[in-house]
């Protein structure tokens, strides 16, 4: 068979595995967005170790390099440009309300406008695309060796595309607990996102302490995901 199947390319597979599985789930019936963050925040994890995994290896060829740097951006554009467009039209089909008494969660048919949902359609799918071209712009500039500053430190220019996998679980997180319909901050926050993709913006990538503290925040994310979802079904 062609490709790699080594340990370096686990977690970058799992990623996509996890993102795909998670497309399919948040658009299945009636619509489960909240499934499909778990699965954003899964991927978020395998990418964030993928490279250093893949780095572990010290006889890898030039090809297996190259083919890593293509399959983690494809990964990247189905697991951070794919899901979180579907997790919103998710949220455009259907809104949550949660009557404080009770704590009972009723799943209501939000009514918006044909036009609305066009222009929000609109921003999932222009939102894909910024993710498309940011992921293409970095593999260019990492083949030529230049994401780097002037110290020779790794750069991203342009929001990584990877930081959605904790600013879209923190809007849902929201949508519950103030038990109201943040549909449409969801694509606002989408939209500022995806320009920011294409920003001249310059962040140092993120070094051990720093990979650890968006590790805790993505595990806070997913636990207090789990219990205030365990908490509406007693």
């Amino acid at each position: 068979m062609i490709g790699f199947y080594d340990y370096t390319v686990i977690l970058t597979y799992l990623s996509l595995l996890s993102g795909t599985t998670g497309i399919l789930l948040c658009l299945n019936g009636i619509g489960h967005p909240y499934l499909g963050m778990f699965f954003l925040l899964f991927s978020g994890l395998c990418d964030t170790f993928d490279g250093k995994v893949a780095r572990s290896k010290k006889n890898r060829t030039d090809e297996m390099k190259k083919f890593g740097i293509q399959i983690d951006s494809l990964s990247d554009l189905i697991a951070f440009g794919v899901l979180p467009a579907c997790i919103g039209i998710s949220l455009l089909r259907y809104g949550i309300r949660i009557p404080a008494a009770s704590g009972f969660t009723l799943y209501i048919l939000t009514h918006y406008r044909f036009v609305t949902q066009v222009i929000l359609t609109a921003i999932a799918v222009l939102y894909v695309l910024a993710a498309m071209i940011r992921l293409a712009y970095f593999n260019v500039k990492e083949e030529a060796d230049e994401n780097r500053d002037e110290n020779g430190e790794k750069i991203y220019l342009g929001l990584p595309v990877t930081s959605t996998a904790l600013i879209f679980p923190a809007v849902l997180l929201i949508h519950i607990l103030i038990s109201a319909d943040l549909t449409l901050l969801y694509f606002g926050i989408m939209l500022v996102v995806g320009f920011l993709f294409l920003a001249k913006i310059r962040l140092k990538k993120p070094q051990n302490k720093g990979i650890a503290l968006l590790v805790v925040l993505g595990l806070l994310e997913f636990i207090i995901l789990i219990l205030v979802l365990s908490a509406l079904k007693r």
